[in-house]
């Protein structure tokens, strides 16, 4: 068994591979790389192929999306902690070793992920993960770093270390015994908020899900889906229902839905303000798709009772009504 695996998942990422795989490999001595193909048509592992390249392979005759893909490489390799890595990731000298100490520190800590800043304003945090993810009682997301579409400047005020709800999945180092102990990814999801429902399933367990300020990295973001697309807004809108619907209580489930019906609503005003129409029919399909999904999702076992807290104010309220744009303005931590 090896220590350290990098998993790079890869769909159609080939420019991505070419340009940030070799400082992959240069900072990443001691640690087994893997690229798991999910059915690319770019000639990604030709290349990979003619590169002779110090990395392992796995190819996938289907795209099974991130959870699915991930799901089928990470049973076929044997490490103590996993790194899922995205494609579109620039790492930097010494990346590995503090987050892996860290997570040496405490068998309790199943998942952990570095600072997050953006490739395109490396002096900014990047929309994907920041410096730690929360999740506020409705069900939004949000970082340290970066509420909604305002990302702070990177001025060493998050080089901690510290728990946090959710770790972006952009760049997430995971206790491989943990991830296998809940049966991975939720492939319901097939790609966007599963490594959230997942830190949600970590820590009704018991385990830690945790952030490492002294590891740093750069992400381009956007690279297989970007964050305009039409898809991509309908997977986040089902999935944050799915995710919620999973892991709330039954008695919060559909309280916290129905006022997630009224509030979609009027994001789409925002969407048709802006002439984004696929994006308005794209939430009014992730909510029939979420409904048409709940019989499924019934029977899927409750492994816990245990509640995990939630940001305990709505972090659109504070966002676009009193103007708090970043996260130390944040009242619902105050003690």
């Amino acid at each position: 068994m090896t220590k350290v695996a990098i998993v790079i998942l890869n769909y159609n990422g080939r420019a991505f591979l070419q340009k940030f795989l070799p400082t992959v490999l240069e900072h990443s001595a001691g640690c087994e790389v893997w690229i798991a193909d999910n059915a690319s048509t770019d000639r990604s592992l030709e290349w990979i192929e003619s590169q002779e390249l110090p990395v392992k392979t796995l190819a996938f005759a289907v795209n099974d999306g991130y959870a699915g893909g991930y799901n089928r490489a990470l049973r076929q390799i044997d490490a103590e902690y996993y790194v899922l890595l995205n494609s579109d990731i620039e790492v930097t000298a010494n990346w590995i070793q503090p987050v892996i100490d860290f997570m040496d520190s405490d068998t309790r800590i199943a998942a952990c992920q570095p600072k997050i800043c953006a490739y395109d304003l490396k002096t900014h945090f990047e929309y994907a993960g920041a410096a730690g993810g929360y999740l506020d009682y409705l069900g939004y997301p949000f970082c340290r770093g970066r509420i909604f579409d305002t990302r702070e400047e990177d001025l060493g005020q998050y080089d901690d270390k510290t728990d946090v709800f959710w770790a972006t999945g952009a760049c997430l180092f995971i206790r491989a015994k943990a991830f296998h102990s809940l049966g991975g990814f939720d492939e319901v999801f097939f790609a966007h908020m599963e490594e959230i429902d997942l830190c949600w399933r970590f820590r009704k367990e018991g385990f830690r899900v945790t952030y490492c300020g002294a590891s740093k990295v750069f992400h381009v973001g956007g690279g297989t889906l970007h964050k305009s697309n039409p898809r991509k807004t309908f997977l986040n809108y089902r999935n944050n229902l799915i995710m919620l619907y999973k892991n709330l209580s039954p008695w919060q489930r559909w309280k916290v839905i129905g006022m997630r019906l009224i509030l979609d609503g009027l994001s789409s005003v925002r969407y048709i303000a802006s002439g984004a129409f696929p994006d308005v029919i794209a939430i009014v399909r992730a909510h029939f798709a979420f409904y048409a999904m709940i019989g499924k999702l019934s029977k899927q076992p409750n492994r816990t009772k245990k509640e995990i807290p939630l940001y305990s104010k709505s972090v659109v309220w504070e966002y676009f009504v009193l103007g708090r744009h970043k996260f130390p303005d944040l009242k619902g931590f105050e003690k």
